[in-house]
C-alpha cells in the first residue's frame, strides 16, 4: 500500500523505533503474520481516509469502514479452516476514529486513522494481518 503523501513515520518522545513492527509467528499448529507502521500527516483525517479509500478500492475491491472511539485495531486470531470470514466492525461503530478494512479475518488490510488531539492533522496506521489454521501457508 503506498505511504499517504508527505506522511512522516510517527514517533513517541521516548524512542525513534517505535513506528513499526513486523511479526511473524508459526506453529504447527497456527501462524499469523502481522505488520504495522505508524505514520502523522499534518492533513485532515477526512483527507487521509478519502486518499486511502480510494487505494484500498482500486487494489483490493470493497472497503469496509468502521468507527470507534477505541485505541487501535481489535484481531481476534481463529483456529477454524474457513478463511472466507467477512470483516465486520467492532463496538457500536461510533466515534471519532476510522478503519478501513478490506479482506477477510484471517488475510486483512487495515487503515486505521486517529484525529489528533490538537485538532489539526491526524495519525494513522497501515495494518496487514494473515492468519493460518493446520492447513494453510502464509
Amino acid at each position: 500500500m503506498p505511504v499517504y503523501p508527505n506522511a512522516r513515520l510517527k514517533h513517541s518522545d521516548n524512542s525513534k523505533d517505535d513506528s513499526s513492527a513486523n511479526v511473524s509467528l508459526f506453529t504447527s499448529a497456527f501462524g499469523i503474520k502481522l505488520v504495522v507502521v505508524s505514520y502523522v500527516s499534518d492533513d485532515s483525517q477526512d483527507k487521509i481516509v478519502a486518499y486511502y479509500k480510494d487505494q484500498l478500492q482500486k487494489k483490493y475491491g470493497k472497503v469496509l469502514e468502521c468507527h470507534s472511539s477505541g485505541d487501535g485495531t481489535k484481531y481476534d486470531a481463529h483456529d477454524d479452516d474457513d478463511s472466507s470470514k467477512q470483516l465486520k466492525c467492532d463496538g457500536d461503530n461510533k466515534g471519532p476514529n476510522i478503519e478501513l478494512k478490506v479482506g477477510t479475518e484471517d488475510n486483512q488490510h487495515v487503515v486505521a486513522v486517529e484525529p489528533n488531539k490538537s485538532g489539526s492533522g491526524a495519525t494513522f496506521a497501515l495494518v496487514y494481518v494473515h492468519a493460518r489454521g493446520k492447513q494453510g501457508d502464509i
